[in-house]
């Protein structure tokens, strides 16, 4: 059950949904609009903070603006995001969550460490909050970082029931800064989510309005011949699949967030030349992986998943829903610079401004041009010379194939994987058979783009594993789904017809995740760290969200300390909510 009512998306201007209004977001009682509210941690008194150990949280049903109409949002407190929560490592916390909706509630906290009761996965970890009541969470808090908290009931994520959520560490901070701010980023609309997911079940492509066009073709003729047109016309006509599938959701409905703000409400933080400011960003969305760059400004990635990594310099950096990335940087000129967050498919972005004093602003700049998924993003490490089985598509032609995209991909070993007999079915679309293990792609659209782009080989967890231990055993999943009929799910079983994912207490095994499909999937596994691996089985980075990309395979080895019932799935929502999502028993 929902308790809202649908509104279509046709009824406002795409313009509206894109960049927003300059005022919009939580609409106070008396109707009157209220502007964002600046997230400086170093700013006291700001009324969206919240420090300590006793926390009462209200889970509201709130009318917000941001696109002309009102529309109603679930709300933490009352705001959009909720309100930033401020813990100190070692301490106990106490959150008493009351539902004031009409439908039952719940809140997870998103990577972090405790017992599975204090979870918030309804059916799970507890029977969720029902309307009218309250629970109390109660937990020590045993990590420091960046962090989020969302709702893990139905589509209530995509309502605005999410928040930020900061760690101070029972030390000083490794990276020592003058200013710290909080950059959260979310994707809302003003439809009913329930009635998205049933128009992406009826047609999977409902909101890409960048299908490949007539110009598109002749471009093709000219740069390629025309036999080499037809033939990828041909191929991916007879796949049923398309080039330009990026992204589920686009900017046709959403209005990308910053802070709470449309594009045109313009979240600004504060600073003074010469100083060091610490950028907590978190992808907040439900549907929506972003590319982040400030023009005109270096930055040093100094954590991943509220983890402290060896600085990285880097001009722009992908993240997908659930990740979360810390950077330093250190503006020298009196002048404002921009935040720019565009959306994989290029459809729309989220923007805000650092600048020396309130109201200043940077050059926007234009979105950059969409780029067609590549043969390494179906095929996988494709030899440059031999292409025979590597991937199984219905229609597949290979004499269609871009072999100068692969150059060089076939030098490093490649693994055999096993598909399961249960990934032969109609819910499963592609198989690839030779995925590609290389943690040091940026992905569609960042390749070759002329900036300094962040990967997942850059990252470097400082201090090693928290676990020396070599893997006793290995899991191996493979991620699948229809892109035609929306159906996603692992090995093929979607979660209401899977069996849980068996640990045993205290062991530490090696999970591997082959992705079998032409998107990226972000995975996250509760209540336990992920370390992600290099393609040599070496540790990496320590994570709470893996995202694999499209045809790649990858290992990362986990530590079963947390006796419990656990969540495992893919964390774009409407994902989840078709199936790819599993249940993890740790006992």
């Amino acid at each position: 059950m929902n308790p809202f009512s649908p509104l279509p998306a046709t009824d406002l201007s795409r313009r509206r949904f894109v960049q927003g209004l300059a005022l919009g977001g939580a609409v106070a009682g008396l109707g009157l609009l209220r502007p964002p509210n600046a997230w400086a941690l170093t700013s006291p008194g700001q009324p969206t903070v919240l420090s300590g150990t006793d926390f009462a949280l209200d889970v509201v049903e709130t009318a917000v603006n941001f696109t002309g109409a009102a529309r109603p949002a679930i709300t933490v407190n009352g705001s959009v995001p909720g309100p930033l929560l401020r813990w100190r490592q070692g301490t106990t916390v106490n959150l008493r969550v009351t539902n004031h909706l009409r439908v039952p509630t719940s809140i997870h906290w998103h990577g972090i460490i405790l017992p599975f009761q204090m979870d918030g996965v309804p059916g799970l970890s507890f029977d969720g909050i029902a309307p009218g009541e309250s629970f109390l969470y109660r937990f020590q808090v045993r990590q420091s970082g960046t962090y989020w908290y969302h709702s893990h009931s139905g589509f209530q994520e995509q309502n605005a029931l999410y928040g930020p959520l900061v760690i101070e560490p029972d030390g000083p901070e490794r990276y020592p800064t003058d200013r710290d701010y909080v950059v959260m980023l979310n994707d809302w609309t003003d439809e009913d989510p329930e009635r998205i997911y049933a128009k992406l079940k009826k047609q999977s492509d409902y909101y890409n309005f960048a299908q490949p066009t007539v110009p598109d073709f002749f471009r093709d003729v000219r740069t390629k011949g025309l036999s080499h047109a037809l033939a990828m016309r041909k191929m991916w006509n007879q796949m049923r699949m398309n080039p330009t599938d990026l992204s589920d959701v686009s900017g046709y409905t959403y209005t990308y967030l910053m802070n709470g703000a449309a594009p045109a409400g313009n979240w600004t933080g504060i600073f003074k030349p010469g100083e060091k400011i610490r950028l907590r960003f978190i992808n907040g969305s439900s549907s929506t992986f972003f590319d982040v760059r400030i023009p005109g400004l270096k930055m040093t990635v100094i954590a991943a998943d509220g983890q402290d990594v060896q600085p990285v310099p880097v001009d722009e950096f992908r993240f997908s829903p659930a990740e979360i990335y810390d950077v330093i940087v250190e503006p020298q000129e009196e002048r404002a610079y921009t935040l720019f967050a565009q959306s994989i498919d290029r459809s729309g972005y989220a923007r805000g401004t650092l600048a020396p004093r309130a109201g200043m602003e940077a050059e926007v700049p234009s979105v950059d041009k969409r780029v067609w998924l590549d043969m390494r993003d179906m095929m996988g490490a494709m030899s440059h010379a031999d292409h025979g089985g590597q991937a199984t598509m219905p229609g597949m032609d290979h004499g269609a194939m871009d072999h100068g995209s692969m150059a060089g991909m076939a030098a490093a070993p490649v693994p055999v994987v096993r598909h399961a007999r249960t990934e032969y079915g109609p819910g499963v679309d592609m198989h690839v058979d030779m995925p590609r293990t290389n943690l040091d792609d940026p992905g569609t659209g960042l390749r070759d783009n002329g900036r300094r782009v962040l990967t997942y080989a850059d990252l470097h967890t400082i201090g090693g594993p928290i676990d020396a231990r070599e893997p006793s055993r290995e899991i191996e999943l493979h991620l699948t789904g229809n892109m035609e009929r929306f159906m996603w799910s692992f090995d093929g079983i979607k979660y209401s017809d899977a069996k849980p994912i068996h640990f045993n207490t205290g062991e530490r095994l090696r999970i591997v995740l082959v992705n079998d499909t032409m998107m990226n999937h972000p995975i996250h596994l509760h209540g336990m760290w992920s370390e992600l691996e290099n393609p040599d089985g070496q540790f990496q980075v320590r994570k709470h969200t893996v995202n694999v990309q499209p045809a790649q395979r990858v290992s990362y080895a986990v530590t079963a300390d947390a006796p419990g019932r656990w969540a495992y799935h893919c964390h774009l929502l409407y994902h989840m909510e078709a199936g790819m999502f599993r249940e993890v028993v740790v006992a």
